[in-house]
């Protein structure tokens, strides 16, 4: 019981280090023009936890490999970082575009500065992270927030369902009841992608769009059709910064990939005011607004909000 706790704290302290040492600030990270490759061979032995910057989580991804395996940068780009964090040996690369991947335990095989290619070979894999045997832990970050890299790869990761599971049948899209109509849209812009099942222009998976996306310019107005109460407004993983308002009623939409928050938490806005302005946050392809909307706590089509829908 004693050796596995102290393992576990070595690696707390070796996740705090290695954020500490990430979390120098890069350029705006753009997530629409980074192609990422695999670094080994082997399968996802623990997905990406999608949580804050504090909060605690797994903030990478586990991928199966064996010892002394060749470990190859995921994309093109510079040495950020080749040593040891908390005795364990790390690389980071730059890819000169806000976005770094980093790999742990390798034994480097480059130094700090010089310049790799997609697929070229870093270092070697060493045993040390997974308890089952060598495995490489790889990260994705901009120094401030953390992303899934398995997203980011010209070709989706693919995880079966245990045997025995159920699929999910696809949602059904909600309509909103009378009661909970609005007066407009909250910016003004073409509808370039609606509600309902399609295929993630990012990740290329097969899902539900849980909301409408209104095409706009980079910093147009985002305004408010209902007033309302802020109840959560931060940085929220694939949607970017994001801003969710409750209008009382059990109506509650939400607001994302805006460039930063503007509001906070607890603040009471009035129909009309603005929310933010249109980003590219997040897992973004261009400058739009993601827009979102609950009736009693059930996902609907905010398109069927507007009068006359």
């Amino acid at each position: 019981m004693a050796s596995g706790g102290h393992s576990v704290g070595v690696r707390t302290v070796a996740a705090l280090i290695l954020s500490l040492l990430l979390a120098v600030p890069s350029p705006t990270a753009l997530a629409d023009d980074l192609i990422l490759t695999a670094p080994v061979e082997g399968r996802v032995l623990r997905g990406f936890d999608d949580v804050g910057r504090y909060a605690a989580g797994h903030r990478g991804v586990d991928l199966a490999g064996g010892d002394g395996a060749a470990v190859l940068a995921a994309a093109a780009g510079t040495v950020r970082f080749a040593g040891s964090v908390a005795g364990r040996p790390t690389v980071s690369v730059d890819h000169g575009n806000g976005w770094r991947t980093t790999y742990q335990p390798v034994r480097a095989a480059v130094g700090t500065g010089d310049l790799v290619g997609a697929g070229e070979r870093i270092g070697s894999l060493v045993a040390g992270h997974c308890d089952a045997g060598p495995c490489l832990h790889w990260g994705l970050t901009d120094g401030e927030r953390y992303a899934d890299p398995t997203a980011f790869m010209a070709v989706p990761v693919v995880r079966l369902l245990p045997r025995g599971s159920v699929p999910l049948s696809p949602p059904s899209i909600g309509a909103a009841p009378a009661a909970g109509r609005l007066g407009g849209p909250p910016v003004a812009g073409q509808v370039t992608s609606r509600y309902g099942m399609r295929r993630h222009p990012v990740t290329g998976v097969y899902k539900l769009h849980d909301g409408v996306d209104f095409g706009a310019a980079c910093g147009t107005p985002v305004t408010l059709p209902r007033g309302g109460t802020v109840t959560s407004a931060g940085y929220h993983g694939g949607y970017g910064y994001r801003v969710i308002v409750d209008h009382g009623g059990g109506l509650v939409t939400a607001y994302a990939h805006l460039p930063r928050v503007g509001v906070s938490v607890g603040q009471r806005l009035s129909a009309g005011q603005v929310v933010g302005v249109v980003g590219s946050s997040g897992l973004s392809t261009g400058c739009h607004l993601h827009w979102m909307a609950w009736q009693g706590g059930r996902l609907l089509d905010p398109l069927t909000l507007l009068e006359g829908s």
